[in-house]
């Protein structure tokens, strides 16, 4: 390093951050590899590594999310963790698939006309096709097919649904051939609702993951849940990494709702919500809103100290969600999604979910001269 010491540029590019300018960012990058006679991590995250990025749904902005195709693409592109969300078949397989409502990422509809049914999950009257209703042997009959409409539907078709095995399977794989490790972060969709069906997600999550020798906290991978109770369960059963996710602060966990607790991820998201997480939890994965609120009119605000206060209490931070598309972008980043990274991860956030690893990556990239 040059007379100029890394933490008075760390200082200087952390309050660029908080009062965000795209071209202030570029510009202390710039500064930062110019100071620096080596590679030097310049991202303030709680073990001063660089962030992770982690492809949700796979590489879910490229190809249908959830699918092998995608998950291989996520890889290919650099990612550090590929993230399949969780639900059980009828026999009681876990599958990829974001929602257990299976018809907006399937032709499920074309195939199984007469399964179509009436469901309450999560309080929530939902009208479609339930993964639960399904065997595996029926999955794998299903294609996968685009969620949003604004995205490539030319992949609409192609791709089957996968196991969790065989998602595990991509990762390994990859990771061999590009001689590095890659992580799996797995989300236990509607804990609640699968216990209730006699179709509880953990025991079978735990099981998968250690007949595959992801055992303890040295494991890549960390596990993922909107609720409490399965998520400190679970740290009574595993050393796994365990990540508590959270909606917007108006927002209760449905175990709350369940339990008539009236506490929202607004009261998780304190100092003492942060210390009471950190009795069971690794860390947390919030929306990126949480950090850097949005205005009405698409501008952003000032950022919160919610990593700051996370880290205090010894938390990870991986916010969701990372998108390319401008109907993902706020104002101030003028159609760049590098903008956006920046200053997220100049804010200190330790991991990103994306949509997009590649972009992540080629942000994250820049920390380094």
């Amino acid at each position: 390093m040059s007379s100029v010491s890394f933490q008075a540029i760390l200082r200087t590019m952390t309050e660029i951050a908080n009062s965000f300018s795209g071209a202030a960012l570029c510009c202390a990058l710039a500064i930062a590899a110019a100071q620096s006679q080596s590679p030097t991590i310049v991202a303030p995250t709680l073990h001063g590594e660089l962030p992770l990025v982690i492809g949700h749904r796979g590489a879910a902005g490229h190809r249908p999310e959830h699918t092998i195709a995608s998950y291989e693409m996520a890889a290919d592109f650099g990612v550090d963790f590929i993230e399949p969300d969780l639900v059980a078949t009828k026999d009681g397989v876990l599958i990829a698939r974001h929602e257990n409502e299976i018809s907006s990422t399937s032709d499920v509809a074309e195939k199984f006309l007469e399964r179509r049914k009436t469901k309450i999950i999560d309080g929530q009257q939902i009208i479609g096709y339930f993964a639960e209703d399904f065997t595996l042997a029926e999955i794998k009959k299903l294609r996968a097919k685009e969620r949003l409409p604004f995205r490539n539907q030319s992949w609409n078709g192609i791709y089957e649904i996968p196991t969790f095995e065989e998602v595990i399977d991509v990762a390994k794989r990859k990771g061999a051939a590009q001689g590095r490790i890659i992580g799996i972060y797995p989300e236990t969709k509607h804990p609640s609702y699968f216990r209730s069906i006699g179709l509880a997600l953990e025991p079978r999550l735990l099981a998968t993951l250690a007949v595959n020798g992801y055992v303890d906290a040295a494991a890549p991978v960390f596990v993922q849940s909107f609720e409490v109770g399965n998520l400190i369960d679970l740290s009574k059963r595993t050393k796994l990494r365990l990540i508590q996710l959270m909606e917007d602060a108006q927002a209760r966990p449905y175990d709350f709702v369940l339990a008539r607790d009236r506490r929202t991820y607004g009261d998780l998201m304190t100092p003492a919500g942060f210390a009471m997480i950190a009795s069971y939890a690794h860390g947390i994965g919030p929306s990126k809103r949480n950090i850097v609120p949005q205005n009405s009119d698409g501008s952003l605000s000032a950022p919160t100290a919610l990593v700051a206060d996370a880290h205090k209490a010894g938390l990870v931070v991986h916010p969701y969600t990372f998108r390319d598309e401008p109907e993902f972008l706020a104002l101030d980043y003028r159609l760049d999604p590098i903008k956006e990274y920046l200053q997220f991860y100049m804010l200190g956030v330790d991991g990103v979910f994306s949509d997009f690893g590649d972009t992540a990556v080629r942000a994250r990239n820049l920390l380094l001269r």
